[in-house]
């Protein structure tokens, strides 16, 4: 194997220091620290003097992870799209690069039905516009979709350090912003999958920033930024909209900031009524109430009980279906099942804190007693609160108040700094040590990627790091894409499930399905089929069955 000659050299007998792994690890550890004091003085007053300089600082912080996660392209490429949320928001983003909000209904969706994919009364994704919006700018400019993911999760911890600057410091800030480039850049979901977290990430930070700089000087631009951020949180994360906009009225803001806030919050209202419009054919019915109407899912509320599908099941709705209702429990949350609930998901805190950072929370307690950092806790709760009535959890829920757990980390660190036992500074020296290993943590986990050792990654993949890079073709997606980009014409893929299909999703198709290069279609059958066949008569045809190990991809000879 390539990787042997590597774990050969961390055997003391095979390199000519003695060094065991253990050894390496001390070392690097110690190199790290060695580099940091030393560098600390001038790096300090370097970014004491830098960090007032907004728009630089803005373009650095964008830029920094954007470049980290081009530097792993070489073991890493672009994301593999691989679940039913993946192809649903792809969708969404390929039907508004056509400047549409839905596409007609196939003649023949039967064939096509899909988690999370309307088919009736138009075709089009379940889910909200706002990273469809993400998407479709990268298809657009970039011509791959991803590229919009990048450039929002870049911006994300840009508008993170302008949120901050309305709050603490700015040299503070800038950590904050450097912090929120390690948790929520290269290595992070939101930038390595197709599920979206920075846009609303970007919604929290335009929200918190106005409101920290509405404290001081009511200004026009202000109540506009607070209005379009959470315009890009109705269009991002509906429901959580909701939260952020109770959060906003909590911060007593003044009238008129509130009024100006409402125009500037209408564009985007007035795009979810047209896309309800054009989707479900109602003004108030969102896209994925009526998926739930149909298909079961997505599943309700804690509080509510499971909902019945009122259509036929593709397998792979089934299979969703069962899971979603499994997850959720045959009866609605009691109080007891409801704190249950909300306990387990402490568990998720380690999204938003790197490990090191939860030594500096305790400090920020005693921020607590000004009302405006008393309130940041409580937009926290409500948060927390609010989304634990989902059956599911996943961190990009809460991105709109990610900037929060920056702002949190940051200023327990800036109240950190400041204690002194017996006039020493030991807290300098503390917050300096945790910003150390904060880096180190990072810098362990990207050399891991960057090194591209397989061993060496399956190994670190068991620790609670919150990495999500793709690697390799673990379920066989990659070869299987290769090999019909490799065959000449149009494709037409009959999907077959085995009889033991778990959550494994393969239906996904383009906007205009009739002009897409390949299109992916249910298996229903002999005579079923050839009807497909007969309506796409210029298509090579091919029977993929995937949960055959590996997926079989077989071509089907011409009746």
């Amino acid at each position: 194997m390539p990787s042997l000659p590597f774990f050969r050299f961390l055997l003391p007998m095979e390199n000519p220091m003695g060094f065991a792994a253990s050894d390496f690890l001390e070392l690097g550890l110690a190199v790290i620290l060695a580099a940091a004091i030393l560098a600390r003085t001038p790096l300090i007053a370097f970014a004491r003097k830098f960090a007032h300089r907004t728009l630089p600082c803005m373009l650095i912080l964008a830029a920094l992870p954007i470049v980290l996660r081009m530097a792993l392209l070489p073991h890493h490429p672009v994301p593999t799209p691989g679940v039913a949320d993946d192809f649903s928001y792809l969708l969404l983003g390929d039907t508004l690069a056509h400047f549409r909000l839905a596409n007609p209904v196939h003649p023949i969706h039967r064939f096509f039905e899909a988690i999370f994919v309307l088919q009736e009364p138009s075709y089009s994704s379940i889910y909200p516009l706002g990273q469809g919006l993400v998407l479709a700018f990268g298809e657009l400019v970039f011509g791959l979709p991803w590229a919009g993911v990048v450039l929002s999760a870049g911006a994300s911890c840009a508008c993170c350090y302008w949120m901050l600057l309305a709050w603490i410091d700015p040299p503070w800030a800038l950590a904050g912003g450097l912090l929120a480039a390690l948790e929520f850049g290269p290595l992070s979901p939101w930038m390595n999958s197709y599920w979206g977290g920075a846009a609303s990430g970007i919604a929290g930070c335009l929200v918190f920033g106005a409101l920290g700089r509405l404290r001081d000087r009511r200004r026009t631009r202000d109540a506009i930024l607070l209005g379009a951020g959470l315009g890009l949180q109705m269009l991002a994360r509906p429901f959580e909209f909701v939260i952020l906009a109770v959060i906003v009225l909590l911060f007593l803001v003044p009238v008129r900031t509130l009024a100006i806030a409402a125009l500037a919050l209408l564009p985007a209202m007035g795009l979810t009524l047209l896309q309800n419009k054009q989707v479900t054919g109602s003004w108030t019915t969102l896209p994925y109430v009526l998926s739930r109407y149909q298909t079961g899912v997505p599943t309700t509320f804690t509080f509510q009980p499971v909902p019945i599908p009122h259509q036929a099941l593709s397998v792979e709705q089934q299979v969703d279906y069962d899971s979603q209702a499994a997850v959720h429990g045959k009866n609605a949350d009691t109080f007891k099942t409801w704190v249950e609930r909300l306990g387990e998901r402490i568990r998720f805190l380690r999204f938003f804190f790197l490990a090191p950072l939860y030594l500096a929370t305790p400090a920020f307690l005693p921020s607590l007693r000004r009302r405006r950092f008393l309130l940041v806790a409580i937009a926290l709760a409500l948060f927390w609160v609010g989304d634990s009535f989902y059956p599911y959890f996943y961190p990009h829920y809460a991105a709109a108040v990610a900037c929060l757990f920056v702002l949190v980390s940051v200023k327990g660190l800036e109240q950190l700094s400041r204690l002194k036992i017996r006039h020493l500074p030991v807290g300098t020296e503390a917050v300096a040590l945790i910003l150390i290993l904060c880096l180190a943590h990072f810098l362990l986990y990207y050399g891991i990627e960057l090194s591209g050792n397989r061993n060496l990654m399956l190994a670190m993949s068991q620790t609670p790091s919150w990495d999500a890079l793709n690697y390799g073709d673990p379920e066989g997606r990659i070869s299987i894409n290769d090999r019909l980009a490799k065959a000449p014409g149009q494709q037409l893929v009959f999907v077959r499930y085995g009889p033991a299909h778990g959550a494994h999703d393969w239906i996904h198709n383009a906007a205009d399905i009739d002009r897409a290069r390949v299109v992916w279609a249910i298996d229903l059958g002999p005579d079923e089929d050839a009807m497909l066949r007969r309506y796409y008569p210029d298509r090579r045809a091919w029977l993929l069955e995937p949960d055959a190990r590996p997926p079989q991809l077989t071509p089907i000879e011409r009746q």
